[in-house]
């Protein structure tokens, strides 16, 4: 009788247990079909596609280039392209007189917050759209952005980038060329550069991302390609002082005048070692890569020279611009800057090599850079004269690049970017 007595009870509490875990399951499955979609989704990628209409999916994977389409992946970082700015409801309205900012970055998370924390500290901020522009998917990356409050931003994603093709072009194929020499016994795919060297999708990706990202910003998005304005572009380890963009602005205004043979304004001189000459003068120099800014008309120049761009032999887009782009011109190609720089460069390495077993390289773990009580307003003049600096040191027309760059596949993408949203087929690459 006793015997009976425990299984009966053993079987109630087995009973009561599955009832406590039946609710709690309940509970929980209750709980999340009540939380908005959008929440669960906030940082996750992975949910983009589902339940998206099917017309629709085709529709966009249609307007994919061909060496996108069928990679999930791209298909969701090319819907979220077209997602709206964050922050509207707290930044409605924009100032007609807006210098849009471009900040493009790859996976270094510890300057990307130093970046958007001086950003932050930007007076003006509040009045223009930020554009962050991803050169592939990094969830950290992503968060830093979701966290931004003091304007508008708006996240635009490489469908292209070759850091999300793990088995195909424009990342590794299994089929690719890998060392000097590959290419003479057959059976692998790639051009080698004028080194004999075979590309590397890591390396390349600095120079696809920068002109997907211009060709995207200024044809592609609703948000900017009827803007006829400047627009300044800046990089993940670029420091803004409180007057950047107060300063651009002025730049930008005063230029017609004082410069009109100036084809942009920057923030910071062409040495990223200097701060500035300090005099109370403006200056006209060559273009430099931090902090520099133009409009529309310039951008035509530029991409009416994509061949040029897209088959020289140099994995970095700077390079391209002064050693073939910018000479292509026919005249000398000036920016016009104030004598004290606005933006600094701290980056210690390079853009796609900067994480190791330590992660990012910041001295230290931290970035001291010293803000004036001048670096804090507007410091530049309108009544200044301008010095203008010829025959400067640099890269020049005649330089034949540091190669990284002769595989055709990646000069055929490269020009396919340049017509993309251009509607023309007769300029397409084969």
């Amino acid at each position: 009788m006793a015997n009976l007595w425990k299984k009966q009870r053993l079987r109630d509490t087995g009973l009561c247990r599955l009832g406590i875990l039946f609710a709690v399951t309940l509970s929980i499955v209750l709980m999340l079909v009540s939380v908005p979609r959008t929440a669960l989704s906030g940082s996750s990628i992975d949910d983009d596609l589902d339940g998206l209409d099917k017309d629709l999916e085709a529709k966009l994977n249609a307007s994919l280039l061909s060496v996108a389409r069928g990679n999930r992946m791209s298909l969701r970082l090319h819907r979220r392209n077209h997602f709206s700015p964050r922050n509207m409801d707290l930044f409605p309205d924009l100032a007609k007189d807006r210098v849009v900012i471009v900040l493009y970055v790859h996976n270094r998370a510890q300057y990307f917050r130093v970046t958007v924390e001086s950003l932050s500290k930007v007076k003006g901020i509040s009045e223009t759209l930020l554009i962050v522009s991803h050169d592939g998917y990094f969830d950290e990356m992503n968060k830093i952005v979701e966290s931004i409050k003091f304007c508008q931003v708006k996240q635009i994603f490489s469908p292209y980038s070759p850091h999300i093709y793990r088995t195909s072009f424009p990342g590794v194929t299994p089929n690719d060329c890998r060392n000097k020499g590959d290419e003479t016994k057959g059976h692998c795919e790639g051009n080698p550069d004028q080194y004999g060297n075979h590309r590397s999708p890591k390396i390349v990706s600095l120079k696809h991302h920068w002109w997907w990202m211009m060709n995207t910003v200024w044809d592609g998005l609703e948000e900017t390609k009827g803007h006829e304005g400047h627009v300044l572009f800046i990089e993940e380890d670029h420091f803004l002082f409180p007057n950047a963009y107060r300063n651009i602005q002025t730049l930008t205004r005063l230029k017609p005048a004082k410069c009109p043979d100036c084809f942009a304004a920057n923030l910071a001189p062409s040495d990223v070692k200097s701060r500035g000459e300090g005099l109370e003068s403006l200056v006209a120099e060559r273009m430099g890569n931090v902090g520099y800014s133009f409009n529309r008309s310039v951008w035509e120049n530029i991409h009416q020279k994509a061949r040029e761009f897209c088959f020289f032999d140099d994995y970095n887009w700077d390079i391209t611009m002064w050693a073939t782009v910018f000479p292509s011109f026919g005249s000398p190609v000036y920016t016009l800057r104030g004598p004290r720089t606005s933006a600094v460069h701290f980056g210690k390495c390079g853009l796609h090599q900067g994480r190791g077993d330590e992660g990012d390289c910041i001295d230290n773990g931290v970035v001291n850079i010293e803000v004036k009580e001048t670096d804090k307003v507007v410091n530049i003049k309108e009544g200044w004269g301008v010095r203008v600096y010829k025959h400067q040191a640099g890269y020049k027309a005649g330089f034949e690049g540091w190669g990284g760059w002769g595989d055709d596949r990646d000069r055929h993408l490269c020009l396919d970017f340049a017509t993309m949203y251009r509607y023309s087929s007769s300029s397409a690459s084969p």
